[in-house]
């Protein structure tokens, strides 16, 4: 049996969220049968993995070095298949700026929005309120804040140590979710509706238990699914992911605007992929498996 590295904690704000996530694969790994190592990602990875000289690599990393693009170059310079999308499709998805800039080219609704290197060069002027403030280059809602006021916005200046910083438009209505698998073209496996009982869909509300009620299948019409599913693929596919991705929408009753694209979806127990997943019968330990007989390097 094939021998997998679970890549996993790291040094993101998402560290926490990865090791839960690095966890549940490394179990679920163990049952399938193989012969399974875990990493808690450093910046002395290359010599662990000169060490362990694993056939695959099993990516559980979330945020910076993990999902940018830069773990994947390191497999691709080592020559070792890993799970997920390659170097350029995790680099463009982990940045909302060019995330949306080559949606919009594809014609995939986005909402308006602007950016900023200076947030002193954001004025209360710039959108009507409520709009949304987030980093470009963040994942798990960290840094997101919903500006109501200018009050808001001078505290969210204060407080701000992202980098990069995105003014999106408020879209109000449902916060949706699309998982994307390949089997072997992409297919939308499914559709579910957040209602977090906080303002949004925060790094709180998504890794909390009772926060957030996760409605599964969304409900919406046939027509709805389809068109958001649809949207879902067509995202997948312009950015060159590979065999999974998670899309999350906003629709407001009359549009799905698409707010990002995810190469690297949590497997926690609360995690949305393996619970849409789930419910179209493809268990954890299935879904895991198909990541891993579908873990390769780009640029073979």
């Amino acid at each position: 049996m094939k021998h997998v590295t679970v890549l996993m904690g790291g040094l993101s704000s998402e560290r926490e969220v990865s090791l839960k996530s690095g966890a549940a694969v490394n179990k679920a790994l163990k049952e399938l049968g193989y012969q399974v190592s875990i990493v808690d990602v450093g910046r002395d990875l290359p010599a662990k993995l000169a060490e362990l000289k694993p056939d695959i690599i099993f990516n559980a990393l979330h945020g910076t070095y993990g999902e940018d693009g830069c773990v994947q170059g390191l497999c691709e310079i080592m020559g070792i298949p890993y799970t997920h999308s390659g170097v350029q499709a995790s680099a463009l998805c982990m940045n909302k700026e060019y995330t949306q800039s080559l949606l919009k080219s594809h014609n995939i609704p986005v909402a308006e929005s602007y950016y900023f290197d200076d947030l002193d060069e954001i004025g209360a002027d710039i959108m009507d309120f409520p709009f949304v403030l987030k980093p470009v280059a963040e994942g798990s809602s960290v840094g997101v804040s919903i500006i109501k006021s200018v009050e808001d916005l001078k505290k969210a200046k204060t407080e701000w140590h992202f980098g990069r910083a995105m003014v999106e438009k408020y879209i109000p209505g449902k916060e949706l979710s699309v998982a994307v698998l390949e089997s072997p073209e992409p297919n939308a496996l499914g559709v579910i509706e957040l209602r977090p009982k906080v303002e949004f869909y925060d790094y709180k509300a998504k890794y909390t238990d009772g926060i957030t009620e996760h409605i599964m299948p969304a409900p919406l019409s046939e027509k709805e699914i389809n068109k958001v599913k649809s949207l879902a693929v067509k995202a997948h596919k312009a950015l060159q992911c590979h065999a999974l991705s998670r899309a999350d929408f906003r629709y407001d009753g009359n549009e799905f605007y698409i707010l990002e694209v995810n190469t690297h979806p949590g497997m926690t127990e609360l995690s949305l992929v393996p619970e849409i997943a789930n419910y179209v019968g493809i268990n954890f330990r299935d879904l895991i498996e198909i990541l891993v007989k579908k873990a390769k390097y780009h640029n073979s």
